[in-house]
């Protein structure tokens, strides 16, 4: 399945509203360690189609990262049923990132 790329115009339908889990990375391309979290957050996507899985630029987005009060990235934020569920910061192998799922 494919990313989604979020904006404070789709973030309301693609993650609150979303009939399913939700995974949602909040990144730079500035930032080395998002670079590093991306292929894992693109493995999720592609092995897991029960989780919608989301990006969020936060230097495009700056009013969506200081909403969830996102200080460091990467930032992977696990929402269900429109409620922020868990977090995680910082570089996390795929393993932690599911069990933000659990």
């Amino acid at each position: 399945m494919a990313v989604t790329v979020l904006n404070k115009d789709n973030f309301k339908n693609e993650v609150l509203k979303a009939d399913k889990p939700v995974l949602v990375d909040f990144w730079a391309t500035w930032c080395g360690p998002c670079r590093m979290m991306a292929p894992v957050v693109e493995k999720i996507a592609e092995e897991h189609p029960e989780i919608k899985v989301c990006k969020v630029d936060i230097d495009e987005n700056p009013e969506l990262a200081q909403m969830f009060n996102v200080m460091s990235i990467p930032t992977l934020a696990a929402f269900k049923d429109g409620q922020l569920t868990g977090t995680a910061v910082g570089y996390q192998p795929k393993e932690n990132v599911m069990r933000l799922f659990a």
